[in-house]
């Protein structure tokens, strides 16, 4: 959806001014690409063709290409991502750590409206009906973390009865899941059974024409 994902740039710099940023850079298209990009990054597919990427082939690919190519314009000494993106993240972190990148990468927590949805360029594509159903993705999230939280409690952990749960409440609500899944936090692997690792759910699903993504540490 890059040729109709929201673009407020005067908006965006007028936040960023309020908060005392000085300078902005915000190369075009034409300036970061002048000529057809012949090399590119390719990140392990073990992290990167799995969930986003699975459903968006080749999307972590340009990731790793255009933000290493600003690593490299810009030299920062940190760099911030928010945790929303969360596999973006971690394939992030992971292209700095082997590439010996001197650049320390910081994950933000995710910002939520009041009601707990996500905040997110793509919420503007919700119809008020939808953007008040949005909240459902969420609400899916808590219920799957603390199912697994029960599962691990108790010493019987079926992730595989969670996930599927999860995803047939969103269907009933009209929505088309990708995926609502339990990973390890590490390395977003999957788990069966029980787990002492650190975990994560994540989940995508279309509500209408809008897609969403959305995760919550368990």
């Amino acid at each position: 959806d890059f040729d109709t994902y929201p673009r407020t740039l005067a908006r965006d710099c007028e936040l960023l001014a309020a908060q005392g940023c000085d300078v902005v850079f915000a190369p075009s298209e034409a300036d970061l690409y002048p000529e057809p990009q012949g090399f590119k990054v390719h990140p392990p597919s073990e992290l990167a063709d799995i969930l986003e990427g699975a459903f968006r082939p080749g999307f972590f690919i340009g990731v790793c290409t255009v933000v290493h190519k600003l690593f490299n314009i810009l030299a920062p000494d940190m760099a911030v991502f928010g945790q929303k993106d969360y596999q973006q993240l971690m394939v992030i972190r992971r292209m700095v750590q082997q590439m010996a990148l001197p650049i320390d990468i910081v994950g933000v927590p995710t910002e939520r409206a009041a009601d707990g949805l996500a905040l997110s360029s793509r919420n503007g594509y919700l119809s008020p009906e939808e953007r008040a159903e949005a909240v459902a993705l969420p609400h899916a999230l808590q219920a799957l973390a603390q199912g697994v939280r029960e599962g691990l409690e108790q010493g019987v952990l079926n992730v595989a009865a969670l996930e599927a749960a999860a995803m047939d409440q969103l269907r009933q609500r009209g929505w088309a899941p990708d995926y609502l899944t339990v990973r390890r936090q590490r390395d977003l692997s999957p788990i069966e059974g029980g787990c002492a690792d650190p975990l994560v759910v994540l989940g995508a699903a279309r509500l209408g024409r809008t897609r969403l993504i959305d995760n919550l540490e368990v």
